[in-house]
């Protein structure tokens, strides 16, 4: 099946009179760039008329402890694709098997954190088909979530913005730029885009 992607809409946000974040992932020094996955599992109400639910996990050490997220991290170089660094991410942090083939891609959001010349590159995934039950590991405790009571306030500030999108079953592209501290998000661009099965 093929796709036309139309750009719905553009949100941008600048904290002070410097917005001159823009990057061009092609030429940008491969050095300076960090692959990373990020997924996100969803599944319908357990009971008619009940709203869907995605998976998030409570993050137990390293970066972005004691935040909600989805699952996912770097790729590594013994994975064959983006992709199949994503499934082994949500093996990994979730005890939950997943298929490439099940992946859907919905976009890439780039961050940086000030006092740091590297830039994370980070490929959102969904998908509803999965096996096994999910369990804490080591790395994440996780929890199912209504979609419409995602806690936002104890996750990356950066989410609110671009995960209603994506659960809604669009695309997204946006540049992110936070403080040293790793909490404040001092300004982003952000592309929603609307797949259109043709």
């Amino acid at each position: 099946m093929r796709y036309f992607i139309s750009c719905e809409t553009t949100y941008a946000f600048r904290e002070g009179p410097d917005f001159s974040i823009k990057f061009d992932m092609i030429s940008m020094p491969p050095r300076h760039r960090k692959l990373l996955t990020l997924a996100f599992l969803v599944r319908n109400g357990v009971v008619p008329h009940e709203e869907r639910h995605v998976l998030l996990g409570l993050k137990k050490r390293g970066f972005g402890i004691g935040k909600w997220n989805g699952f996912g991290g770097k790729v590594e170089r013994t994975d064959t694709s983006i992709a199949s660094a994503a499934v082994r991410e949500i093996q990994e942090e979730a005890n939950v098997q997943v298929s490439v083939e099940d992946l859907e891609s919905r976009g890439v959001l780039l961050f940086t954190f000030e006092q740091s010349n590297e830039v994370m590159e980070v490929h959102v995934y969904v998908t509803e088909k999965f096996s096994g039950q999910p369990s804490e590991s080591d790395e994440m405790k996780p929890q199912w979530y209504d979609v419409s009571r995602i806690p936002f306030n104890t996750m990356w500030a950066d989410d609110r913005f671009w995960l209603p999108h994506v659960l809604s079953g669009k695309s997204v592209q946006g540049n992110f730029r936070f403080a040293a501290d790793e909490d404040s998000l001092l300004d982003y661009e952000l592309n929603v885009m609307t797949l259109t099965a043709v």
